[in-house]
């Protein structure tokens, strides 16, 4: 069985001052179908935008950040049980800083514990743990610990669900003609110094972000596929059903010819 992380956003999760319960309810349910195909691990963001919906405090200032974040991520996990309970599957929560892959004693226990759930029916839900860590041991973005949660866990796949179709030729917002790349086989130097916010004030990526867990995962000669979170068609299609009609294929050359 192949294996597959999804990642989800927080603009996917979260509305400014509530939960997106429908949006989460049907991630949950296409999660409970992918697990008939494949071993799969989430992803998740969302601590932040769930502990706003809680109090309200500015979320620009690094401590209050991170009371969000304490104060979030019960209500968030909490979500996904009360949904995941629905389809009778079992959730853990695993909560990982980028000094979990910068050593192999860490990284060993992290494999070993993913691996555990998996084969114990159990669906690993990993976000980053940014409450007593320094900035130094953080990834900054979920984009970036999926890539990682990836290619460290061995999965085939990372599936970025965002607020965007894919990854477009030009920027949608300034070119209305722009198109999706269906696929993409290279990512070049200067893409990735473009300037792109996150649409969400409670997200910490954009396009920048995602195309750095790409160029990641290509260079690990692993697959990415970039799509919408708030429509899952896409997403489901793709995952369950193999067709390819929207969103953006990241793969390496060697790849895309297999």
């Amino acid at each position: 069985m192949k294996r597959v992380v999804i990642k989800v956003g927080s603009s996917v999760l979260a509305e400014k001052t509530d939960m997106a319960k429908e949006r989460m309810l049907n991630l949950v349910a296409l999660i409970a179908e992918a697990r008939k195909k494949y071993e799969v691990i989430l992803v998740t963001s969302g601590a932040v935008a769930a502990g706003y919906t809680s109090v309200q405090l500015n979320r620009t200032m690094p401590t209050s950040k991170k009371v969000l974040a304490s104060v979030g991520q019960p209500i968030l996990m909490s979500s996904y049980k009360s949904k995941f309970d629905i389809f009778n599957v079992t959730i853990s929560q695993i909560l990982l800083t980028e000094d979990d892959f910068d050593s192999r004693v860490h990284t060993k226990i992290v494999q070993n514990i993913i691996d555990r759930t998996l084969r114990n029916d159990i669906l690993p839900i990993v976000n980053e743990n940014d409450i007593s860590t320094t900035p130094d041991q953080l990834f900054g973005d979920n984009d970036q610990l999926s890539a990682h949660v990836a290619y460290y866990t061995g999965a085939d796949m990372l599936v970025i669900l965002s607020d965007i179709d894919g990854y477009y030729d030009s920027n949608p917002r300034n070119n209305p003609k722009a198109k999706i790349q269906k696929i993409v086989t290279e990512i070049k130097d200067e893409e990735l110094d473009q300037s792109h916010t996150p649409n969400s004030e409670f997200a910490t990526g954009g396009i920048v972000t995602k195309l750095k867990a790409a160029k990641y995962m290509m260079s690990k000669k692993r697959e990415m596929f970039l799509c919408n979170g708030y429509d899952l068609t896409s997403a489901r299609e793709f995952l369950i059903d193999g067709v390819h009609k929207k969103g953006t294929l990241f793969t390496t050359k060697e790849n895309k010819g297999k």
